[in-house]
């Protein structure tokens, strides 16, 4: 019958290692969580000085685009520049303004007097109104939209519409010209363009 050695016994027990499960210490749980405990608080930071702004500065409401510029005002302020008193025409109930200005010309070099209407069904017509206008400066302000008939409205207005986008009616009346565009139905584009012809009518 063999032997068995201490020291056999020994080797063979200690040969089946045991999983050693790590330990942080204290230092090094604590230095673990620094990294998330510091983003927490720049978060916290963060919401604390950006919710009082956004609570006193509230979005924009719709009412802010409808504002109404005084554009007889702003026409009589842009005289003695133009060289003419620019159209300030009279419109219903429910035209509202959101802005009018003069245009230097800049490259285009045609000066011209602008201003943008709100209709009562929520669309826009963007007034242009000039004593220098030539077929060039014509196409650009009407992108160049082919005419598809005449308007009636106070007057013969040539009707330019590429059947999407912007609609537009062009009226040359000696040397003036009035280009009106936008995104409106004909039936609101007439209301304006009514009212811009009888203000030529007075001049």
């Amino acid at each position: 019958m063999s032997e068995v050695r201490p020291e056999e016994s020994t080797e063979t027990a200690g040969s089946a290692e045991l999983p050693v499960k790590p330990v942080l210490t204290a230092k090094q749980a604590n230095r673990a969580k620094a990294p998330v405990v510091g983003m927490l608080l720049a978060v916290g930071l963060t919401l604390a000085v950006l919710l009082p702004v956004m609570f006193l500065n509230p979005g924009s409401k719709p009412d802010v685009y409808k504002r109404n510029i005084d554009v007889p005002g702003v026409a009589l302020q842009a005289e003695s520049t133009a060289g003419y008193l620019p159209l300030a025409v009279d419109l219903p109930d429910g035209w509202t303004s959101n802005y009018a200005r003069w245009n230097t010309g800049g490259t285009a070099q045609v000066p011209a007097w602008e201003v943008g209407y709100l209709t009562p069904g929520g669309e826009y017509i963007g007034l242009v109104q000039t004593d220098k206008a030539n077929p060039t400066w014509i196409g650009q302000t009407t992108d160049y939209a082919p005419v598809t008939g005449d308007r009636k409205a106070g007057a013969s207005w040539e009707l330019r519409d590429a059947g999407k986008g912007e609609r537009s009616l062009v009226l040359e009346r000696g040397d003036v010209t009035v280009i009106l565009s936008g995104t409106a139905e004909l039936d609101e584009f007439d209301v304006l363009a009514t009212a811009v012809a009888k203000e030529l009518d007075r001049k």
